[in-house]
């Protein structure tokens, strides 16, 4: 009973801050994504500058993020400032892409009318916002980044099917509890947590001090890299182009949720909320890191399942519900 007690910490404003901006972030790369499909319908240029991934793909990712940890376990001071400098490259595109305004955007002219208006501010703030960042290393700065390279990992790498989602999703969940529950074992270090918690050095500092430039005690030496939950939000973009196709042609954040059909956003969302809820009071309870995606993973696919075996829609979500961009009966006219 002492120990249940411990979880009304999730009731406090840094956990509560925590569990809201995740799900919404989560939505909103999704939603984005979803703007972002609609476009590609309009602009074949942007058709091409995306990926949807196949069975290959989704099977290399895990094992790509595998060695990934392992290079930063063992060589992490020498790889570190160039994935700050890779890092900070990825983070400049991302917020140049990523806009909080265009997520209420619903027709040409106002699509239009965002971008006319935002181009100006965004041609060089995007490179402020992360040179700021690079030099003061401010949480809040991180975080932004983070939320940005989610959107625009979400909006550019498609799922084409719940089939390749699940394949992805499943080799995740694995690559999750070993790396976090299992690597000490074979590596005598707990290598997720290893990595999560190191800095890395920042190359601006090593530069300035290397040439004696004044106001270095402005520059960070230190800097954490941003946290995506790109994942989970893959899911979500996926499910919510289901929606979009089997309702009406809707993009504007406002009217969603008169969207008609079949909704299955409103059962992965809750779905997300409830397996970050519980990873969290996992972690309290067992003093221990914790797997997200042990938690994630299940919470989001099995609504999702359920829902669409009850209607009858599984067997359309498994082989494909993303709108064929190659067919020239499904573009828009301008």
């Amino acid at each position: 009973m002492q120990s249940l007690w411990k979880l009304l910490y999730l009731l406090e404003p840094a956990p509560m801050t925590l569990i809201v901006t995740a799900v919404a972030v989560t939505f909103g790369s999704a939603f984005r994504a979803l703007n972002h499909g609609k476009e590609m319908e309009r602009n074949r240029d942007l058709l091409e500058a995306s990926i949807t991934l196949d069975r290959s793909q989704a099977l290399m990712i895990p094992v790509m993020s595998s060695c990934s940890l392992l290079l930063m376990l063992y060589l992490f001071s020498s790889v570190s400032q160039l994935s700050t400098a890779f890092t900070a490259i990825a983070s400049v595109s991302s917020l140049f892409f990523f806009s909080p305004l265009m997520l209420l955007t619903s027709n040409h002219n106002s699509v239009w009318l965002t971008h006319f208006c935002l181009d100006a501010v965004r041609s060089h703030l995007q490179e402020y916002e992360v040179a700021t960042w690079l030099v003061s290393g401010h949480w809040i700065l991180n975080n932004f980044l983070g939320i940005s390279l989610c959107v625009a990992f979400v909006s550019h790498v498609r799922l084409p099917n719940i089939k390749i989602c699940v394949m992805l999703l499943v080799c995740l969940f694995v690559y999750d509890i070993f790396w976090v529950f299992f690597s000490e074992r074979f590596f005598g270090a707990n290598v997720m947590v290893s990595v999560a918690t190191k800095q890395a050095s920042n190359p601006v500092h090593t530069v300035v001090n290397s040439l004696s430039l004044p106001g270095l005690q402005f520059i960070t030496k230190k800097l954490e890299f941003p946290v995506k939950i790109a994942i989970p939000a893959m899911l979500l973009a996926l499910v919510l182009c289901f929606d979009r196709r089997n309702g009406r042609d809707t993009v504007n954040l406002l009217d969603l949720h008169s969207l008609k059909g079949n909704n299955y956003i409103w059962y992965a969302l809750p779905g997300y909320a409830i397996g970050l809820v519980t990873a969290l009071a996992a972690g309290i309870l067992t003093h221990s890191p914790q797997p997200a995606l042990l938690y994630l993973v299940p919470s989001t696919l099995r609504p999702i399942f359920f829902i669409s075996w009850l209607r009858k829609d599984l067997a359309e979500l498994w082989e494909g519900t993303m709108p064929n961009l190659n067919d020239k009966s499904r573009q828009i006219e301008l």
